[in-house]
């Protein structure tokens, strides 16, 4: 049993983690989600945490127990970090080292030996834009692994490389690190 925490972030992906965090707690994990406020515009929390079993952190400064800072707790129990979907948002706050909502703030504050992951989720112009990939090689360099989101017809209209990876190999990429 691993402790995975999961970031959701605003992408309309984000209605996918409901699958992944069922899928991760069938293989017997735990899960603890994390949400930006735009994510939680495409998927309610409620969702989250009854697939989980655990409570959906969204907010920052939500100190529900005085006796422990609580993204400093929560990145102390976390044993795989994964962003599922990653917007080009997110990916860019993290590789510039902002802090300032619940998912960027527990990133930070993990210690250098957990595996992390990021798997993007976004138009494919985005997707493609050189200051994205600029910041998913910096996310790389200092330790991220990437799972490739996959072509296929976007929200948006277009078709292209920028879909969320399907949840199946979003769990192989995983399983093999903790096997």
């Amino acid at each position: 049993m691993t402790k995975i925490t999961l970031a959701v972030t605003g992408s309309i992906a984000a209605y996918k983690a409901a699958d992944l965090v069922s899928a991760l707690t069938k293989q017997g994990h735990i899960v603890t989600v994390l949400m930006t406020q735009s994510a939680t515009q495409f998927i309610t929390p409620l969702t989250l945490q009854v697939l989980s079993k655990n409570k959906v952190h969204t907010n920052l400064m939500d100190e529900a127990h005085p006796e422990v800072v609580n993204h400093i707790d929560l990145a102390k129990n976390t044993e795989l970090f994964l962003i599922a979907p990653a917007t080009a948002d997110t990916i860019s706050r993290l590789a510039q080292g902002a802090a300032n909502d619940i998912v960027t703030a527990v990133a930070l504050a993990l210690p250098a030996s957990i595996p992390k992951f990021v798997a993007p989720a976004m138009n494919t112009q985005m997707y493609q834009n050189p200051l994205t990939q600029r910041n998913i090689e910096l996310l790389r360099s200092i330790g991220y692994s990437q799972i490739q989101p996959k072509a296929a017809l976007l929200a948006c209209g277009d078709y292209g490389k920028g879909a969320l990876a399907d949840i199946e190999t979003i769990i192989s990429t995983i399983s093999t690190v903790l096997s």
